[in-house]
């Protein structure tokens, strides 16, 4: 009885330091490869504690080969786009101005009553109040009302005010996103533009956010990283 409770302990402290080392994400919303290594996770360590007779240190090794597996997987999302768009997806915008694309929600296997079920959570009860609706890459519905229902703040009162849209990723990491230009109506000529009135190169850039209303957002990357 002794020896399980030792092996238990073990375990719970060994798998939780685990977790920490994968990052904070991984203990929030989960993707669906980090949902994976998670279930992998407690069967492993499920294992020795069932059986005394399994040798501790096989699920240790197990372990750890899963969470090295998950820390360069997350070092390679990081360095490529294309893998990160592989492995985790993209966001899919289903509602545009109030209208549903059907195609998209039918290409996610996303039924109407999911929907309309998401946008209640969200406090979103009239599908044409709705500017943009995006399903995440983990699953979630990401919601932007249009601006006469969006709550009264003072920048909307101010009639100076340009109005927003989506706003869509341009640069991440100082690598162009072309095959975004078309959500917000940006060209290489424009883009260029940009850079120079701002005196930066993409390189510089650690992250641009653009819209189809040339409302832009821009993050210089920290020289001390």
């Amino acid at each position: 009885m002794l020896i399980t409770l030792i092996r238990v302990a073990i375990l719970y402290f060994f798998v939780i330091l685990c977790m920490r080392l994968m990052g904070k994400r991984q203990l929030g919303e989960l993707q669906p490869t980090e949902l994976v290594i998670t279930i992998l996770l407690s069967e492993i360590a499920a294992i020795p504690i069932q059986d005394n007779g399994v040798p501790l240190v096989n699920s240790i090794f197990a372990v750890l080969l899963l969470v090295s597996l998950e820390i360069i997987n997350s070092v390679l999302c990081l360095k490529s786009s294309k893998i990160r768009h592989i492995i985790e997806g993209n966001p899919i915008v289903i509602i545009r101005d109030g209208v549903i694309d059907q195609k998209r929600l039918k290409q996610l296997r996303f039924s109407s009553e999911d929907l309309i079920e998401q946008l209640r959570q969200k406090d979103v009860f009239d599908i044409n109040e709705v500017k943009f609706a995006i399903v995440e890459t983990n699953g979630q519905l990401s919601v932007m009302l249009k601006e006469k229902n969006q709550p009264i703040t003072q920048e909307a009162l101010d009639s100076s005010a340009k109005e927003k849209g989506l706003q869509t990723m341009i640069i991440n990491d100082g690598r162009v996103i072309s095959k975004s230009f078309e959500e917000c109506n940006m060209n290489e000529k424009k883009l260029k533009k940009l850079l120079e009135e701002n005196k930066m190169t993409a390189d510089e850039i650690l992250l641009l956010l653009a819209d189809s209303f040339e409302n832009y957002i821009i993050v210089r990357k920290d020289k001390d990283i």
